[in-house]
């Protein structure tokens, strides 16, 4: 079942682009269009989409952003301090407000440069990873994005400095899609840090779509930081492949949004893989934070590792599917699951649906869901001592979220997450 909508200025735009750049990438845009004619906008009746209803998404004629010199209302700042930080304005590279220094051993630059310069290694990466077959909104952004980012770490590199990108939504009505392609050769090391803003209260669908592929002994740790504002909707496509002795880790930070989804799917498709994948999750109002998670451990001798801590205030509701399929072939896998919901308000609203399911026998595999409030005794411990009723709360709150921020690696991009976290839980 799907929506019956409106998005007649949506697919002409896309019927439009499907001419746009090189023979593969025509026939890339192609099957986007019609996977999502196919399947349009779905409904609570899809179980995938069952506590995330869409309607207010598909009441919008939504037009599609346009490029145009970028004037912000606000200063997005910086959650690294580093040297590198690329402007992404409504999916466009803007190399007015990015600064890209030369590095040895970094390709970072806009992916309409890169399908021209690096044809044969965009064309053998981009669309390869993201199953958009399964996901039609990652289905419109392939027919719709017209530029994007590239960011290729190239056999070898190691890459001091973060590279830090700002993908900022603007504009009302309108449709918006971030496309970026991260590739890291063999024994590259770099970190990623992406964060997903708004200028100012527009009312943008953003549908970006992330691609990542990290090669033999590459090692990349990646932040997504999705801080919209709450008269946004937000759907987005994170999808990995890692090959053999390749270690990734992953961050995935949710504040913003009035409905904000991420499905992220990591392929294990080779020996002596690493994985993390975590998230943090806070909502608030009447937001809707729905995080969907899919580890595929195709080959033996593998580690997971996923922690998902979700704060819920107000009338506010999140959904939690992380899924860990173990496959025939993949013996001596090590996986482990955990999702944490804290509850501060009666109204408040959590749907966990841990799932595991293994197909090997000689596995390791765990998993498990809780949800609770704030317990009586540290609150009590904190009040004793003079601290005021609203703050022991956002104290206790915050040191249960900080677990998973402190796993973050680089020192900067991790005080500014918890400082920023901090900021938005005084308020409760």
């Amino acid at each position: 079942m799907t929506y019956e909508i409106e998005q007649s200025q949506v697919l002409a735009m896309a019927e439009k682009r499907s001419g746009d750049g090189p023979a593969w990438l025509r026939d890339l845009r192609t099957k986007g269009l019609k996977i999502h004619r196919e399947h349009g906008i779905p409904t609570p009746k899809n179980e995938e989409w069952k506590y995330t209803p869409l309607r207010d998404v598909a009441r919008v004629d939504y037009t599609v952003a346009e490029g145009g010199p970028a004037v912000f209302d606000q200063d997005f700042g910086s959650l690294s301090g580093s040297p590198i930080r690329i402007v992404m304005v409504n999916g466009r590279f803007d190399r007015n407000l990015s600064e890209v220094p030369a590095q040895t051993g970094l390709i970072a630059c806009s992916l309409r440069d890169a399908w021209i310069e690096h044809e044969e290694l965009v064309q053998a990466h981009l669309g390869q990873v993201a199953r958009i077959e399964e996901h039609t909104f990652a289905a419109l952004n392939t027919a719709l994005f017209d530029d994007g980012l590239f960011i290729c770490f190239k056999d070898g590199a190691a890459v001091e400095h973060v590279i830090e990108v700002i993908h900022v939504s603007s504009g009302e009505e309108m449709v918006v899609v971030p496309r970026t392609l991260i590739v890291a050769g063999e024994n590259a090391s770099g970190k990623i840090v992406e964060r997903y803003v708004t200028d100012g209260n527009s009312t943008c669908l953003t549908l970006p779509v992330t691609e990542v592929f990290t090669a033999r002994y590459a090692n990349i740790e990646h932040v997504r930081v999705q801080d919209e504002a709450t008269t946004n909707f937000h759907i987005g496509l994170w999808e990995i492949k890692q090959v053999e002795n390749s270690e990734y880790r992953s961050y995935n930070v949710a504040f913003g949004a009035k409905i904000g989804r991420l499905d992220q799917n990591i392929w294990l498709g080779g020996e002596h893989v690493v994985t993390r994948l975590d998230g943090v999750v806070v909502a608030r109002g009447e937001q809707l934070l729905d995080n969907h998670t899919r580890l595929d451990h195709a080959l033996p001798n593998c580690n997971s590792y996923e922690i998902y801590k979700q704060i819920i205030d107000d009338k506010a509701t999140v959904v939690f599917n992380g899924k860990i399929f173990v496959h025939q072939d993949a013996q001596k896998t090590d996986a482990e699951q955990t999702n944490q919901a804290l509850l501060l308000s009666p109204t408040a609203t959590i749907n966990s649906k841990p799932q595991l399911e293994i197909f090997a026998d000689d596995v390791k595999c765990t998993h498990g869901a809780t949800v609770g409030q704030l317990e009586e005794e540290p609150m009590f411990y904190l009040r004793s001592r003079g601290v005021t009723k609203d703050k022991a709360e956002a104290i206790l709150v915050y040191a249960f979220a900080a677990e998973v921020l402190e796993l973050i690696s680089d020192d900067t991009v991790r005080d500014n997450l918890e400082k920023r976290l901090f900021d938005k839980l005084a308020i409760l």
